[in-house]
């Protein structure tokens, strides 16, 4: 890709945006980056911005894209809205932000020694991606880490080529004293997917795939296709990792590889069932991985990985994380001591079923980037104890009817805030006591009232949380503080 001297324009604003235009710019492009914000909405991210980078905010002017080289989106920007379709009827380059960072890597890195993993799936890719990387490195590979999961993976690269404010010279003896990464681990949406061209991922996984963005997407079916595109640029000498129980990734995949004539690697993991990859049986999760072509596996077939009480994040959609990330660890060359132990001492991330406190026997749980139902069902099967749930935000086209069973079985009462809380309380307010609240303080203060010990509040909202917040983060550093502050 040639990018010295070229005029690039950037579309979104976001993480994504700023690490897209100042890695184009160190590279030596002319970059414009537009948002359909102000420059008051997005004064934070501005800051952030190499100051050779021009500025077209408030709207999208048709002249930057029409006099663009190349078109980059950031994840959030569709790709049929009216500015990009000219630029594509003009034949003007568009890809995202992740194919910008895989093909500048690609080219800098020289693919053969940076390797890509890639993890998708509607719920649990934070995890998992974080999870992977920390095997990675406990195993002693050189890793850069980024993606959806919140760090751009186009500022990481940057940060590995050069130094910031200086344009990058990969032939200048600056360049040759930055050691390479042998790994790029990264967890990418569908959002991602949609854009990419020649994304090749040396090991790719598919968690699950769950009603997801329906405000975005026409259908299940065009979501999951969506997804699906992780594999497809990937050919033999590849590897993908897929949750065996999960009958939409088995049906899509399926139809996916129909089409493909290089196929990767198939690989499993599974709750319920012996599968060639790893699986959960009694307590213990086993490895039955062949031997990869030229390696040994570091453990043997059906043999013990570790039991489930020896990780140390607990729920039912962590075991599947903890399986899905060893699979691929294990199949990129991590050892499987390496491996084990990483379980063992991985913490896991912030909002993802965080617990926050405990109050007169009552314990506190953030679990703000549950922002959809299936994210909000594997929290819920993680708990035995009555739950007080917090739930509401911007409805993304969820059926939060598929949350009755679990509800009437295990939530004592919902407290509701946001755009949605209506629409939540016409499909749960029948089944358990139902509160409105205005705020999230308002809702963890009615929490608490209705709350006794051996309880737990749950803050798993189910929804976006733009509504109200800057992002679930926010949401969730909210909660935790409103929480934290109670007497």
């Amino acid at each position: 890709m040639e990018i010295k001297g070229k005029k690039m324009t950037v579309v979104g604003l976001g993480r994504s945006g700023v690490g897209a235009s100042n890695l184009l710019a160190e590279i030596g492009a002319e970059v414009t980056i537009t948002d359909n914000k102000t420059e008051k909405e997005l004064k934070d991210f501005i800051t952030r911005l190499n100051p050779s980078v021009k500025l077209a905010l408030g709207g999208h002017p048709e002249n930057i894209f029409l006099s663009a080289d190349m078109v980059v989106i950031s994840p959030g920007v569709l790709l049929d809205s009216k500015p990009i379709l000219y630029a594509k009827e003009k034949g003007i380059p568009i890809i995202g932000e992740l194919e910008l960072a895989y093909q500048i890597a690609s080219s800098k890195f020289k693919v053969q020694s940076s390797k890509f993993l890639a993890i998708t799936g509607s719920n649990g890719k934070s995890t998992t991606t974080a999870l992977l990387g920390f095997m990675m490195r406990k195993s002693g590979f050189r890793t850069i880490l980024g993606g959806n999961i919140g760090n751009a993976l186009t500022e990481e690269i940057r940060k590995v080529l050069g130094v910031k404010g200086k344009e990058i010279d990969d032939s200048s003896p600056h360049f040759s004293r930055f050691t390479l990464p042998d790994y790029i681990v990264a967890e990418v949406s569908s959002f991602q997917l949609e854009s990419i061209e020649d994304f090749k991922p040396r090991g790719a996984a598919i968690l699950n795939i769950t009603p997801d963005h329906l405000d975005r997407y026409h259908s299940l079916e065009e979501y999951r296709d969506a997804k699906a595109r992780i594999i497809e640029n990937q050919n033999e000498d590849d590897f993908l990792v897929l949750n065996a129980d999960d009958p939409e990734i088995v049906k899509v995949v399926s139809e996916k590889l129909k089409v493909k004539s290089k196929i990767p690697r198939i690989f499993s993991f599974s709750r319920k069932k012996e599968v060639e990859g790893l699986y959960f049986k009694d307590g213990i999760i086993y490895c039955n991985l062949p031997p990869m072509t030229g390696t040994v596996p570091s453990c043997p077939r059906h043999s013990s990985l570790i039991h489930v009480d020896e990780i140390r994040i607990k729920g039912v959609h962590n075991l599947e994380n903890a399986m899905a990330a060893s699979a691929m660890a294990l199949l990129a060359g991590c050892p499987a001591d390496a491996v084990g132990e990483s379980l063992k001492e991985f913490q896991g991330l912030e909002h993802r079923l965080e617990f926050v406190r405990e109050i007169d026997g009552v314990r506190y749980f953030n679990d703000s980037k549950g922002t959809n139902v299936g994210a909000v069902i594997k929290s819920l099967e993680s708990f035995t104890e009555p739950i007080i749930l917090i739930a509401g935000g911007r409805d993304k086209a969820g059926d939060f009817s598929l949350l009755r069973n679990l509800v009437k079985e295990r939530v004592k009462a919902v407290v509701l805030i946001g755009e949605a809380a209506e629409k939540i309380k016409k499909a749960l307010g029948d089944i358990t006591e139902t509160l409105m609240a205005e705020d999230l303080k308002e809702s963890v203060v009615l929490s608490r009232s209705l709350a006794v010990r051996g309880d737990v509040v749950l803050l798993s909202p189910s929804c976006a949380s733009f509504d109200m917040f800057m992002d679930f983060e926010d949401r969730g550093r909210q909660f935790k503080k409103i929480v934290m502050e109670m007497t």
